[in-house]
């Protein structure tokens, strides 16, 4: 007699149950760990965002803006170095209780890194067919874990609005061919410096009519600035914004750009500025080629992710809070490993390798390069090798994903325009 098929086996409920507790378990220890992460870091008690403040009061009170100056033990003199754009959106912060203000902040950072890891992480765990709960609850946990996060709330700094209107923009409103594209990285340019290399990145991509307008964005916002503060305005854009000593030293372990390493090799004295600048013109060239060609194959964050790091070489001065962008490089990386073959052995190595650069690049980025590490105030040169790669692990780290990140050549999605947080481009 033919043998009876066998019927698959049932899930037990006991798999079930056993698969929610380890997830709980999960999540419990990735949240029991952020308070020993955050415990250094609260010495900083929102300094940054008290700089504003009180330089807010200072300009309210009929003193020129860039004329405030704070004292720091670490630093020197700090001033307030941001665009006049961004005092004119500060200002009404300073009629706000202190304590308000720093609860707004944390609540609308907290918001921006929820919505963003939404934007970046939820189209890798429906492509994988992964648990979308559990999976976005790890990814948030996990991105409140790392360094910058931890420095953006704890000096209350502007960084999460700044990369909401990066991504929105290029994530979905350039790929998508959105009128208002590049209006978010022209109001980011206009609030801080730093964004502006994504303009760049819009022409390098052959980006024509988001470029335009992200540049238009910026000098409408510029000369608005410039109606209401025509003095503190012309000031800015003709003295302080040449004048890098007024954010600090450059030498300072926190300063994690190109020009920050060289300038510990060379302390006290200042690096030379053509070898610097040659380097940095190597180095933007060769992102910005990857950038542009990781564009033209459809993935709009693995351009971005490049932009965003050549950013934080070539800038004089990148603070640890400004280098978001290794948290979408370590997306790619999982993502594409998940991709890889695993029924050859080639593409078993690489998704062993693209893992473990994931995990290293994660371990680094949380451990991070100042919290858990007393530089002192003075200046010292880096001559001992393992001090040079411990102090300038971010620049290295920086410099390697430039070279290595792969490109995911896929064909972009366009999304609903009402449902801009559950797509984003490259799937």
């Amino acid at each position: 007699m033919p043998a009876e098929p066998v019927a698959p086996p049932a899930v037990a409920e006991d798999d079930a149950g056993g698969r929610t507790a380890r997830r709980v378990v999960t999540v419990l220890a990735l949240a029991a760990l952020l308070p020993a992460l955050y415990l250094p870091a609260l010495r900083h008690d929102y300094y940054d965002l008290k700089i504003y403040m009180r330089a807010m009061d200072w300009w309210a009170a009929g003193h020129p803006l860039y004329d405030y100056v704070q004292p720091d033990r670490v630093q020197g003199a700090l001033y307030f170095t941001y665009p006049p754009f961004a005092a004119l959106l500060l200002r009404p912060f300073a009629l706000l209780p202190l304590g308000v203000a720093v609860a707004a902040f944390v609540v609308l950072t907290l918001a921006g890194v929820v919505v963003t890891t939404r934007w970046l992480v939820l189209p890798v765990l429906r492509r994988h067919h992964l648990p979308r709960g559990f999976g976005l609850t790890v990814a948030v946990l996990l991105v409140l874990a790392v360094e910058s996060t931890r420095e953006t709330i704890t000096l209350g700094q502007i960084n999460m609005l700044l990369v909401v209107l990066i991504l929105a923009d290029l994530l979905f409103a350039v790929p998508q061919g959105r009128r208002w594209a590049g209006v978010g990285v022209g109001l980011a340019a206009a609030l801080k410096l730093f964004p502006g290399i994504f303009l760049l990145y819009l022409l390098a991509a052959r980006r024509w009519r988001a470029a335009a307008v992200a540049a238009a964005t910026a000098a409408v916002a510029t000369l608005l600035a410039a109606a209401v503060a025509p003095g503190d305005s012309w000031r800015f854009w003709t003295h302080e914004l040449w004048t890098t000593d007024r954010v600090g030293r450059t030498d300072y372990t926190g300063n994690q750009s190109l020009f920050g390493l060289l300038s510990r090799m060379t302390a006290p004295d200042e690096p030379g500025r053509l070898p610097w600048l040659l380097l940095a013109v190597a180095i933007a060239g060769l992102g910005l080629w990857r950038a542009a060609r990781a564009a033209r194959a459809g993935d709009a964050l693995v351009g971005l992710t490049l932009t965003g790091l050549v950013g934080g070489l070539i800038s004089p001065i990148t603070w640890t809070h400004h280098l978001y962008w290794f948290i979408p490089a370590v997306v790619v990386l999982v993502d594409a490993a998940l991709d890889a073959d695993r029924a050859t052995v080639t593409g078993v190595r690489r998704r062993r390798g693209l893992l473990a650069l994931a995990a290293g690049t994660g371990v680094v980025i949380v451990y991070g390069v100042v919290t858990f590490q007393d530089w002192g105030t003075g200046t010292v040169h880096t001559d001992d090798p393992v001090d040079f790669v411990v102090r300038n692990a971010y620049v290295l780290l920086s410099l390697l994903l430039l070279a290595v990140l792969p490109i995911r050549h896929r064909s972009p999605v366009f999304v609903k325009r009402t449902d801009l947080a559950n797509d984003a481009v490259g799937r």
